[in-house]
Formats: C-alpha cells, sequence, structure tokens
C-alpha cells in the first residue's frame, strides 16, 4: 500500500456538497496512540469560541487513519453570524491530564472556489489555506481574489495566466461586467499599470469544484510589455491587483482583489537580461518568501555589481551554514584559551539588534562614571548603521573583529540568549540581564513549546544549556528571583537589584524630558499619547524567529473617537516581522517599533495598552493608567504558555477584549482622572519596590568592582 503522499494532520480531500464540507485528513497512528481521546474543532481567531465537528474514521492505510470530518453550515449558524469571522481548524488530543492542540494543515490554494454564498447577509464563507499552510474557513462579504498560475519572461514581453473568482454578485440580475484588468503598482511612485486581460476557459476549475457557468469563464491571460526606455537605477518592484469594472443598475463601479499570489507548485524565479540603448537592464519574477505574492523586480544591470552581489549571497548562505559555525566555534575555542583582557566588556541588547535595556543601563553608568573598561557593542549586521550613528565602539555580529572580542572579553552583558553553539572562554564573567518580570511561564515551567523549529524538549534543554553558562542573573524582585531560580535551574549568583533600565524612568520622569522626546520622536506635543505595547504569540509565525502580529485594535472607531485629544503610539515586540499598513492614519497613529529604546516612550506615554507582555512591570513605576487588551486571553493563558498568577484578578487596570471596551474605559479615565486601585498598590509593592533609580549602581558594585575580578 503505496502511503508516500500523505502527510500527518494534513488534508487529503476537501468537498462541498448542499452546503455541507467533507473534508479528508491523514493522521499518523502513532500520533494518537497516548491519547484517551480526539477530535476536531473550529475556533474563532479573535475569541474563545469553538465549534465541535462530527468526524468519523474513514479508512486504515498502512501507518495513517483516514478520517471523515463534516462542517454542515446549516447547524452552525455561529459561524456566519456578526462581523467578518476567521475560524481556524484544530486536531485536539486529551489524555493523562494534558490536552494537545494542532492545527490542520492544508497546502490546496484553489480552496476558495468552494465558497457557499449568503445572499440575505451579502457574504461568502469560503475555506482556504493560510501563509503558513493551514485550513481556516473565512466569513467574509462578497470579494474578488485572483491568483497567477504560469509567469515567463519571453524577448521583452512578460507573459501570465491565471484565474479569479467571480464574487457572487455578479451571479444576479441588475450586474453587468464591463472590463477585466490586471492592475500594477511599484515601490518608487504612485503611477499605476492598467492591462486589459484576455479571458480563457476554465473547464477543469469548473467541473472540479462544481461551479457556476461563470465559473466557466474565470481564467484569463495577459502580456505586460517592459518598458525598455525607462531609467532603472534604483531597483523598481512590481505588484499586481486584478480589477473588474462593473455596472449595477446602471451605475459603474469597480471591485479589485486583494494582491495576486503566484501559486504553481513550483513557480521559481526567473529573469532576463535585455539590451538597451543605453545598456542593459535585469528583469527578474519570482514569489515573495511569505506569501507567495507575485513580485517583477526590474533594474539596471552590470556583470561587475552583479558578479559582487551574487558572491555576497554566496557569502551569506556560507556564513549561516553549518561548516561556517564549526569553523567559527573552532576559532572560538582556540582564541579562548588565551588570557582574558581584564578591562574589555562586550554588550549585546536583544542579538544586537538594539542600544537599549538593562546593558544599556549598566554602559551608561560604567561610561558617566569613567569606570576603567574598553567597552564594545555586538551590532547585527541589518542595524549596523545605526550603531554607527551613535557614539560607541561596535563590532558586527560573527565578524572576525567579534570572534575575537567575544573570546577574549573579561565580561560579557546580554538580555537574551547568545548562540548555543557558542563556548563560554573559561576566564569570561557572563552577566544575563534578562529582559522581563515574568508573567508568561518560561523555559523549564513551560508545559508545551508552540515556537517554530524546535520541540518542547529540545526548547527546554538548549535553554537550560545557555543558562548554565551564566554567571550572574539581574532579578527585579523577590518574586522572579524564585521564578528564575526554577525555571532556568539558575544556581549561581543572583542581584536581586531592580532593573537597571528602568533607572531612566525614575531619574528622568520630568516634563522638560518629556517635551524634548516627543519633539526627537515627531510626534505632536499638544495632544496625550497612549502606548499599544503588545507582544508576540509563540503559535504566530512565518518562519524561526519572525512572528507575525494580526492588530486586532479597530483604528478606525479608535480615530473617530479619541482622535481630537489622543495619538497612538505602536510598539510591537522585536521578535515581530509585520510591517503595518497604517495609510489612513498618518497624523493619528505612529508606528515606533524601531525606536531604539523604549524607555524613552513609556516617559512619554500617557497611558499603556498592552496584553501579555512583561512591559506594564516596568510601566508601572509611573504610576500611570494601564488597559488590557486581551481577546485571546483563554487560549493564551490556557494553550500557550500559562501564567505564573491569576493574571486577571492582579492586572494593575482593566481587562477588556474589544475597541469599543476600550474607549469607554479611556473615556473614563477622561471624566473621573485616575487615582490607582488597591490591586494596583499592591501590584507596585511587590513588583517594583526595588526600582529607585539606583539598580545599574548595585549590578556595577556586584559585577564589575569585586577585587576577585
Amino acid at each position: 500500500m503505496n502511503t508516500d503522499h500523505l502527510r500527518n494532520n494534513e488534508v487529503t480531500d476537501l468537498l462541498l456538497r448542499d452546503d455541507i464540507y467533507y473534508i479528508e485528513l491523514s493522521i499518523k497512528k502513532t500520533y494518537l496512540e497516548e491519547f484517551d481521546e480526539y477530535y476536531f474543532t473550529l475556533k474563532h481567531r479573535d475569541s474563545e469560541n469553538e465549534i465541535r465537528l462530527s468526524s468519523s474514521m474513514k479508512e486504515n492505510k498502512g501507518e495513517f487513519f483516514i478520517f471523515l470530518i463534516t462542517l454542515p453550515l446549516s447547524e452552525h449558524k455561529e459561524l456566519i453570524s456578526g462581523r467578518k469571522k476567521i475560524w481556524d481548524a484544530y486536531v485536539i488530543r486529551n489524555g493523562n491530564d494534558v490536552t494537545k492542540r494542532a492545527r490542520i494543515k492544508t497546502s490546496n490554494l484553489y480552496l476558495r472556489f468552494l465558497s457557499i454564498v449568503l445572499p440575505n447577509e451579502r457574504k461568502m464563507f469560503y475555506p482556504f489555506s493560510t501563509k503558513n499552510e493551514k485550513l481556516s474557513f473565512n466569513c467574509n462579504d462578497y470579494s474578488l481574489f485572483a491568483n497567477f498560475e504560469e509567469v515567463n519572461i519571453s524577448g521583452e514581453e512578460v507573459t501570465f495566466t491565471g484565474h479569479f473568482n467571480y464574487p457572487p454578485m455578479f451571479h444576479e440580475d441588475g450586474y453587468q461586467i464591463l472590463n477585466t484588468k490586471v492592475v500594477i503598482t511599484n515601490n518608487l511612485d504612485d503611477s499605476l499599470i492598467e492591462l486589459p486581460v484576455e479571458k480563457v476557459e476554465r473547464l477543469d476549475l469548473y467541473q472540479k469544484y462544481k461551479g457556476n457557468e461563470l465559473l466557466k469563464q474565470s481564467g484569463f491571460k495577459g502580456v505586460l510589455k517592459i518598458d525598455i526606455n525607462g531609467t532603472y537605477e534604483q531597483k523598481k518592484y512590481y505588484k499586481f491587483y486584478l480589477e473588474l469594472t462593473y455596472e449595477e443598475n446602471g451605475v459603474t463601479k469597480t471591485i479589485r482583489s486583494s494582491r495576486m499570489r503566484w501559486i504553481q507548485d513550483k513557480s521559481e524565479s526567473k529573469r532576463r537580461i535585455i539590451r538597451t540603448k543605453s545598456g542593459k537592464i535585469k528583469v527578474k519574477v519570482k514569489p515573495t518568501k511569505k506569501s507567495k505574492f507575485l513580485s517583477l523586480q526590474v533594474s539596471d544591470y552590470e556583470f561587475k555589481k552583479e558578479f559582487v552581489e551574487n558572491l555576497k549571497t554566496s557569502w551569506v548562505k556560507f556564513r549561516r551554514g553549518k561548516l561556517a559555525r564549526n569553523v567559527y566555534k573552532h576559532l572560538f575555542q582556540v582564541f579562548g584559551k588565551l588570557p582574558a583582557k581584564n578591562n574589555l566588556i562586550v554588550f549585546e541588547s536583544f542579538l544586537g539588534k538594539q542600544f537599549s535595556d538593562s546593558p544599556r543601563a549598566i554602559y551608561e553608568y560604567l561610561k558617566e562614571h569613567q569606570l576603567d573598561y574598553e567597552m564594545y557593542w555586538s551590532a547585527d549586521r541589518r542595524h549596523v548603521n545605526y550603531f554607527k550613528n551613535i557614539d560607541v565602539k561596535y563590532a558586527r555580529r560573527f565578524s572576525l573583529k567579534w570572534l575575537i572580542l567575544m573570546s577574549r572579553a573579561k565580561y560579557l552583558v546580554s538580555n537574551s540568549r547568545l548562540p548555543l553553539w557558542l563556548p563560554k572562554p573559561k576566564d569570561t564573567i557572563y552577566l544575563q540581564t534578562w529582559h522581563g518580570t515574568p508573567l508568561k511561564r518560561l523555559a523549564a515551567d513551560m508545559d508545551e513549546v508552540h515556537m517554530p523549529g524546535t520541540n518542547t524538549e529540545r526548547y527546554k534543554n538548549n535553554f537550560l544549556k545557555e543558562a548554565s553558562k551564566w554567571d550572574y542573573l539581574v532579578s527585579p524582585n523577590a518574586y522572579s528571583s524564585e521564578i528564575f531560580r526554577r525555571a532556568f535551574c539558575f544556581e549561581k549568583t543572583m542581584i536581586e537589584s531592580g532593573y537597571p533600565r528602568n533607572d531612566f524612568l525614575i531619574n528622568h520622569n520630568d516634563k522638560k524630558t518629556i517635551v524634548q522626546l516627543k519633539e526627537a520622536c515627531h510626534l505632536p506635543t499638544d495632544k496625550k499619547v497612549i502606548l499599544y505595547a503588545p507582544t508576540w504569540r509563540d503559535n504566530q509565525f512565518y518562519k524561526k524567529g519572525k512572528y507575525k502580529f494580526d492588530l486586532q485594535l479597530d483604528l478606525e472607531k479608535l480615530k473617530e473617537e479619541l482622535g481630537e485629544e489622543y495619538i497612538i503610539v505602536l510598539r510591537l515586540h522585536y521578535l515581530v516581522a509585520e510591517n503595518l499598513d497604517l495609510t489612513g492614519y498618518e497624523n493619528f497613529v505612529f508606528d515606533l517599533s524601531h525606536h531604539e529604546d523604549i524607555r524613552e516612550l513609556y516617559l512619554i506615554a500617557d497611558m499603556l495598552i498592552t496584553d501579555y507582555s512583561s512591559v506594564f512591570f516596568d510601566y508601572a513605576n509611573l504610576k500611570r493608567p494601564m488597559f488590557f487588551f486581551v481577546y485571546d486571553i483563554e487560549d493564551y493563558r490556557d494553550n500557550l504558555r500559562g501564567f505564573y498568577f491569576d493574571f486577571e484578578k492582579q492586572a494593575p487596570g482593566p481587562l477588556v477584549k474589544t475597541t469599543e471596551e476600550l474607549i469607554n474605559e479611556i473615556k473614563n479615565i477622561d471624566r473621573n482622572g485616575f487615582t490607582p486601585s488597591e490591586t494596583i498598590e499592591a501590584f507596585y509593592k511587590k513588583f517594583c519596590y526595588l526600582e529607585d533609580g539606583r539598580a545599574s549602581e548595585r549590578v556595577v558594585k556586584e559585577v564589575f568592582q569585586q577585587p576577585n575580578h
């Protein structure tokens, strides 16, 4: 029996008959062995609502079970009620007092053709494959989607074919399609290319997805002629959208798709060099890494420049490979056997991405008091320009200079983990400042790990191996010390000092500094500031180290209700990879996620909105209003991390799940002023009692001014 095509927890087929979805799913037998119960659910992405689906065992194929899951829409009205809703498909396994959840997988990008039309609500309900190839269902307004299937470069032309859906309104009387075209934008200016396309008969889609007559004409093809007389000194990137112009009861309207994907399974980069009167240009088509959108790049071409760029690309691949890592490790071990330079300190903050946090506070204290140390910063290669523009010595991470400094330094100061393969030199003292008071479970205390590129056992082992290298660990309070000892299995010196990074909040909380910081951030000084600083979700990611974030706040409603008095400053976690589109909110929402140090944003903020991020422990030192936007608290608390204390009862501010509730709480502060409650005062006494502006001094005396060092 050939089961090579089967994968664990993956859809093998999905059909729609009479408004009932039939989902076939392959699951490895070993995946279910240790569990007493297993079943399948749809979970609403933005709430705790969950629907259990009917299922049965259909077949037994070698090492796999084939399950048949049914979803009759008529029996689950909650799927289509209210605003736009996305429902994610899960398999749930229970046994030995343990519950495990996993997303169901699918890579079928044609699923949206299996839509159910809801004419009374003018909505459509359909399955789709997410960016991470997981199965979800969407209930949305009538919408247009389109994908490329074949893209080629021939001569000076880019030819393409693809398909689109006709939104359900075109099945009704009174609608007439006037024009179908591809609209192309670019990264350099606001110009548009409007490209008429030819419709193509697609009987294959009509037959496979049981479509109506319009589906027969859902194919298209077209040709884009490259402007060979254009100027391409700066690389020009083109994005593609499909647009339908139609007539509705005599009124001309348009509907445009979201950005078009290139969904062919083997879609690969293609390029062509075109000779022009003024030289050569390079034309390249490729799918983007995250979402497989079609990207067309046109640029000037010079062989020498291209050769150098290819060498750089090859070098980067080599540098990130196992061979280079082994070479680095060997060199590090060799240099590490040399005597340490007793006055050399290397600092690193958030993997070399920032000059910030407690390492910065300790550095500034040492510099201000003119202690005799040679100090360098470890700088991620993508952030080197930032370090060039501030008055610090630095070394690019993983460069030869960095390798020598790290292996010879007497002191290493970091607030996050260093590469696991990096051995610790025998004479080096490693000061770990960490980066937050723990609310979420850490390391050995975590029941289950949902992060990409690892599993629970490997994550814990790697973390504890790293923690075993720490000689000192900074703790902000007694509560954290107890957790750090257990979660990190830390047995060396704990410095219970308060966080050095919070010295700035205590020592610079004055009107003059706040106005200067607002001006430096190019923010209006006549409006109050709301800082929104959420954390990342372990199970929402693009790849290892790159997490996604869906902004759940209704910015339009916030602007309408609060825009006269407030502005919103966004600060996403350093692991989050999003570049948010804030078009239309330019003078109301400011994305300062890449601002060098969040401590300055704390000072300018009149109030804080967060969720489960440890930022609220630091912001509490200012005794200003805080709100907790926790739309997914049940999932986060019960399935992702778990909390160390009863967050819902002890949070130093109200918990809200909707934008409307948040607005009401802010307006309540405007009306009645802010007086810290007993809960807030108790929180402050438990977590902030050491923050007196002298934490850096205590850490420096403990680590850098000991005679035995």
